[in-house]
């Protein structure tokens, strides 16, 4: 499953607390074979979601607790390291994370602290399927059995927890899930990313067809809500033959005080964002037209500060969106369809814009040359689309970034067309005449 982006992997990572440094691994009761089915508690535990991006798609782990033994620990496997190697590991979408345990307690007062949901969800087990719960974490926790690659869509601190929980009810789960999912990957992501317009927009620029094609329910638990809504509805079959609910009940630690709900449904702001387009390449339309009739100078460093700004805003993001496609992991980012709207080229811009708004009389001329290519390259990614191989969902973004381009290949067209009138010719002075003649 497709690696992010360094920001990207905000996304579902940095979702606990900073990185430990490694421990001694102490053995709890239930890795030792000290505690006994009937003693233990399982509990599934879902974090909503917090207020940085890294939170925003919330955060599960699951608890052991040995009633008799009075010990419980929570496992929480998206912990990763801040050590000398991270930001190249980040940066080519090589990141390790692990698990790790803490107490439940402490990271229970934790979460409230972020003004974060804490919810827990007991597991209707066998004694048997406890002990065999209690003994894969530990395990699992072990030095040299903890750490993993981290993937975002199909191996992340949430998936797996659903896989635990499916090895003990020997795949029960992954069978139950196997029907169609609600939405693709993308709308998921586009939901939780609602409350972060400018940063979801960045994301569904960055991300290819890879999240648009269809997927199942057991796909959709890479997210804490989903995992936790596909447990409460999961029937298991025991050993003697009878169906039982997977979760026995439900507590509800703490709930989080005035913050937004995850919309249902991804927010459809198409509409919005080609009215914004349309504004963006007109008003730079106009900036050409007003400079082509006047030459003032506002008009032109106007355009120029356009073009910067577009250069900056669209330019940098899609040559970060073609380095990821060459050089690293992130495979999500191949083969992008929004490199026909902002590439490479379009940092261009950003040089052109200085020197049109320093009065440059080469700058038009470049600039003019540089949004007839973006604006034809944009056109021809929407024309493509009628094949079937062109199908990523970035109607948004063909609705915001091509008539931006085609506005500003229109101004810069249009303040070119501008000559200097001739000066007429001035009449000899008639002593000139005399004296010649």
């Amino acid at each position: 499953m497709p690696r992010l982006a360094p920001w990207m992997t905000c996304l579902f990572g940095l979702l606990l607390l900073a990185a430990t440094p490694a421990r001694a691994q102490e053995m709890p009761p239930w890795g030792t074979g000290e505690s006994q089915g009937g003693d233990l508690n399982i509990y599934l535990v879902t974090f909503g979601p917090g207020d940085d991006v890294a939170s925003w798609f919330g955060h599960g782990s699951l608890v052991v607790e040995d009633l008799r033994l009075k010990q419980s620990r929570l496992y929480n496997y998206g912990m990763f390291s801040f050590d000398s190697t991270m930001l190249a590991r980040y940066a080519m979408g090589r990141l390790e994370f692990w698990v790790d345990d803490a107490s439940p307690g402490g990271t229970f007062r934790f979460y409230r602290s972020l003004n974060r949901d804490v919810r827990l969800q007991e597991l209707n087990l066998t004694p048997a399927q406890k002990v065999e719960m209690g003994r894969l974490l530990a395990v699992n926790v072990l030095p040299e059995n903890r750490n993993y690659l981290y993937h975002h869509y199909n191996d992340n601190c949430v998936t797996r927890l659903r896989d635990a929980i499916d090895k003990v009810v020997g795949g029960q789960f992954h069978q139950a899930m196997s029907g169609p999912g609600r939405m693709t990957l993308r709308d998921h992501t586009r939901r939780y990313s609602d409350v972060g317009p400018a940063m979801g927009l960045l994301l569904d620029f960055l991300m290819n067809d890879e999240i648009d094609q269809p997927v199942s329910r057991w796909q959709e638990a890479f997210l804490p809500d989903e995992l936790e809504r596909q447990a409460a509805e999961l029937q298991v079959v025991g050993e003697d033959g009878q169906k039982r609910p997977l979760v026995a009940k439900t507590l509800n630690i703490y709930s989080a005080q005035d913050r937004p709900v995850t919309p249902a449904e991804p927010p459809r702001y198409a509409p919005v964002l080609l009215v914004l387009g349309l504004l963006l390449g007109g008003g730079a339309a106009g900036l050409g037209l007003w400079f082509r009739r006047s030459g003032a100078r506002a008009p032109r460093i106007l355009l120029g500060l356009q073009n910067l700004l577009v250069g900056l805003v669209a330019g940098i993001p899609g040559l970060a969106l073609f380095i990821m496609w060459l050089f690293t992991d992130h495979t999500v980012t191949y083969r992008n369809e929004n490199l026909f709207l902002a590439n490479p080229l379009t940092v261009l811009a950003v040089p052109l814009g200085i020197q049109l708004m320093r009065g440059s009389p080469r700058a038009l001329e470049r600039l003019r040359r540089l949004w007839r290519v973006l604006a034809a390259l944009g056109v021809l990614g929407l024309v493509l689309k009628v094949l079937p191989m062109f199908d990523q969902d970035n109607w948004r973004l063909i609705a915001l970034l091509l008539p931006l381009s085609m506005g500003l290949e229109g101004a810069c067209t249009l303040a070119r067309a501008r000559t200097p009138a001739a000066r007429p010719a001035e009449p000899l002075n008639p002593s000139l005449k005399a004296s010649g003649s």
